[in-house]
């Protein structure tokens, strides 16, 4: 994964457009190197008019009136909202390790489908974003409960309530509870959050500089953190929360010192360690706990034995680095998201080749999920883009949700009732959600 000095928590992107005084065809890129100076961090939308409360959060009713989804003014600005769009697709540049041809080889998809509809839009709480590469930084455990990072605060969103609240925060000093011989817990203080995750009632968080942290949901305090390495070049790319085969709760850390390590939940010792090639930017483990995908600083990806580490199958066909991957429930597809602008589908019995690609719109696929019952694919791009394949239809039908802002995160609710957005922005970052479409047109008049 890309390296680069982070001193101070701020918005790092792979592109960003000042359009606040501009007109028309007058956008231009502000970075090319994926960072942004404090000084400069501006939303992509300022106005002069005051925000507030009452004013940030959109409604489904707003948005069937015509009001912008994410309550930018287009009325007020000087361009409309269709010509921004082409803007930013011509001038968006995809940030790309390895320069190689890009094949014309996806999957035709037939977009225009509403799987989910749009349902509720607030600012009161905005996600942040550290590494411009890492994007697993929203996570839902219900239809009503929603975790996301917000600057050093880990924050829970209630849609039942429309409320927000701190869970931790990481900028104060972090002191472990879970205290036994041997025990490798440390202290920690101002801890960058570049990924995280949440399953089963237990929250784990990775750090820029190689940290770790696991809190227990139900309890005060942090039951666990550490620094798992010490190594200059320790950032944790990603974390998994999983089940072995006989039952046993586990977390999985991957760092960019190219290690995955393995950590029993119950007392949080790590029980083992796996050593790649590269730096490792991803790992997901299968439904039941027997394989895990490796994806790094690699055009390969790899399938490994989830016990042991060793790789059982090698995944050939992406041009670029990879950062994203999901299995699908019956344990036999895996979805992995790259560089190229592509998500790319495998059937595992086969992984000589990839059986779907399926491409975005203007970047990298960076984060993907699929819901509990199998029945939907979703991928986020870095901005603007998230999308939704039908499983059912082999992938061919598809919907576009089209946004403006860096994408933090997406996560499906496990009831598949609902799929939430994170938006990073100055001014419109946000939460976004979207409730799953069932047909049932006579109970919008309960609403």
């Amino acid at each position: 994964m890309e390296q680069f000095q982070n001193h101070e928590l701020e918005y790092v992107v792979d592109e960003y457009y000042d359009i606040s005084d501009v007109e028309d065809d007058d956008v231009s890129p502000r970075s090319a190197n994926g960072s942004v100076d404090d000084d400069s961090v501006n939303s992509d939308f300022d106005d002069d008019f005051e925000v507030s409360k009452p004013k940030t959060d959109t409604s489904a009713l707003e948005a069937r009136n015509g009001k912008d989804i994410q309550g930018i003014p287009w009325e007020r600005l000087n361009f409309t909202r269709e010509k921004y769009r082409e803007s930013r697709l011509k001038q968006y540049k995809n940030y790309e390790n390895l320069s190689s041809s890009r094949e014309d080889l996806e999957k035709e998809v037939e977009k225009g489908h509403n799987f989910y509809d749009f349902q509720f839009n607030t600012r009161l709480v905005k996600s942040t974003i550290v590494h411009f590469q890492l994007r697993n930084l929203l996570w839902a455990t219900s239809k009503h409960d929603v975790y996301l990072m917000q600057n050093y605060s880990v924050m829970h969103w209630s849609s039942l309530l429309r409320r927000g609240k701190e869970v931790l925060n990481v900028a104060k000093p972090i002191i472990p509870t879970l205290k036994y011989p041997g025990c490798s817990a440390e202290p920690l203080s101002r801890v960058q959050i570049s990924t995280m995750s949440v399953k089963d009632n237990l929250m784990v968080a990775g750090g820029f500089q190689g940290e770790l942290i696991c809190k227990s949901l139900n309890q005060t305090g942090v039951a666990f953190c550490t620094k798992v390495t010490t190594d200059e070049n320790a950032i944790t790319n990603a974390v998994d929360i999983y089940r072995n085969p006989s039952g046993a709760t586990r977390v999985m850390a991957a760092n960019n010192d190219a290690q995955v390590r393995v950590l029993d939940a119950a007392n949080f010792a790590c029980i083992n360690r796996f050593t790649f090639p590269w730096s490792v930017n991803n790992t997901s483990v299968s439904p039941d706990g027997k394989m895990v995908a490796i994806l790094g600083d690699s055009a390969e990806c790899l399938i490994a034995d989830a016990q042991s580490g060793k790789v059982m199958s090698n995944l050939k066909g992406h041009l670029d680095y990879s950062f994203a991957s999901a299995w699908h429930p019956d344990g036999r597809i895996l979805a992995t998201g790259n560089q190229d602008t592509t998500c790319r589908l495998w059937d595992i019995r086969k992984p000589s080749e990839s059986i779907a690609v399926l491409k975005g719109r203007m970047g990298a696929i960076r984060t993907i999920r699929f819901t509990s019952d199998g029945r939907f694919l979703a991928m986020a791009e870095p901005a603007d883009f998230v999308h939704v394949f039908d499983a059912k239809s082999d992938y061919a039908v598809g919907q576009e949700i089209d946004l403006f802002g860096e994408i933090a995160g997406i996560s499906f609710s496990p009831d598949t009732e609902a799929l939430f957005v994170g938006v990073s922005d100055r001014t419109y970052g946000s939460l976004l959600e979207f409730n799953r479409r069932r047909y049932d047109h006579y109970l919008e008049c309960l609403f």
